[in-house]
């Protein structure tokens, strides 16, 4: 699907709920963008992981497409890099591309096994901004779900990221996700040995509802220079919990696209998230605990159901327009150099 295909429901969401809320410049600080013939993708071989069911690619051409599609009357710019482990070259050398033409801050992908001699004459070649490990890039002889951070997000690379006062945006691992006291650990040891890394940590540090956070928010309450993205997190709980613990300068809007292209809205099920989708939008999600099909019709987007979170949090803190526009806007913009 190229761009998004707006529904009347998705319009009366965004012309009632959002279109006021939402400043008229917005900085996207997590999104992905590939082209297929870079990293021919067959979801058929990832029955199980419902991120693989929503889009197959999202070249810089539909990405931009999309923003106008769900942020009429508002100017949107992303900070983009791949979507590939196995190809991340052939990804980052697509992303290099983008950053040169649109002018889009670019992450470079990362792995395990890069030097840190590679990893910084690309980055200085290259004008990426920073670094976008991925847990499924990790050191040999460790299953991704079970790496520690310092698996694929060494610390040779973080001396790199200090030197050069490089972004990080990091997606932690582990089924503790933020709860996991080695995930808070690592975070604590990373703030304290690299001042220079400007650190984010994605999605709430994977946080999408209450009983995922543990006693992170309390742990890391002291932190100085860590951020935080609620890409792919729509709970209004979890989102108000990271702006009263960090701030409003501390936390960053982000989608997680294409795959928040995705029609659903999230609930809390026997302890875990439960993805409420359309019947038969993606195929056979029998398998996926995260999935549930439903003959609704007033199902909106994944973007949405994000920014109806954040907004909630908004209202229990009551944000001012100016703490709003910091979130959505002037935290990464200042943080990537971008001039609107």
């Amino acid at each position: 699907m190229f761009g998004f295909t707006m529904t009347d429901y998705d319009k009366q969401v965004y012309e009632e709920e959002l279109q006021a809320f939402l400043p008229d410049t917005i900085v996207d600080s997590h999104a992905h963008c590939w082209r297929v013939e870079d990293d021919p993708f067959d979801r058929s071989k990832f029955p199980k992981k419902w991120t693989n069911l929503v889009a197959g690619q999202c070249p810089a051409e539909d990405l931009i497409q999309t923003y106008k599609d769900l942020f009429p009357g508002k100017k949107v710019i992303p900070v983009v890099f791949g979507n590939s482990v196995v190809n991340c070259m052939q990804h980052n050398a697509y992303i290099e591309t983008v950053g040169r033409d649109y002018g889009f801050p670019t992450l470079f992908w990362t792995k395990y096994e890069m030097t840190p001699e590679f990893v910084e004459e690309q980055v200085l070649r290259s004008g990426y901004q920073g670094l976008k490990p991925y847990l499924g890039g990790c050191r040999e002889g460790v299953k991704p779900a079970e790496a520690d951070i310092y698996d694929f997000l060494p610390p040779k690379h973080l001396e790199v990221a200090d030197k050069l006062g490089l972004k990080v945006v990091l997606h932690i691992s582990k089924s503790e996700r933020f709860k996991s006291k080695s995930n808070i650990d690592t975070l604590l040891d990373i703030e304290q040995k690299y001042p220079n890394v400007k650190l984010i940590v994605a999605h709430i540090g994977r946080a999408y509802i209450p009983s995922d956070a543990g006693d992170a928010f309390e742990r890391l309450a002291s932190t100085q220079n860590m951020r935080f993205d609620f890409s792919a997190n729509t709970n209004g709980e979890i989102i108000r919990k990271a702006i009263e613990t960090f701030g409003t300068q501390r936390v960053l809007f982000g989608t997680d696209l294409p795959i928040a292209k995705m029609r659903m809205y999230r609930v809390e099920e026997n302890g875990t998230y439960v993805n409420v989708i359309p019947r038969g939008a993606y195929g056979d999600v029998s398998q996926d605990i995260h999935m549930r099909e439903s003959d609704e019709r007033a199902i909106t987007n994944f973007v949405y159901e994000i920014l109806r979170g954040f907004k909630q949090a908004a209202t229990d803190l009551t944000l001012s327009k100016a703490e709003i526009f910091q979130i959505m806007c002037e935290n990464a913009s200042k943080l990537y150099n971008i001039k609107f």
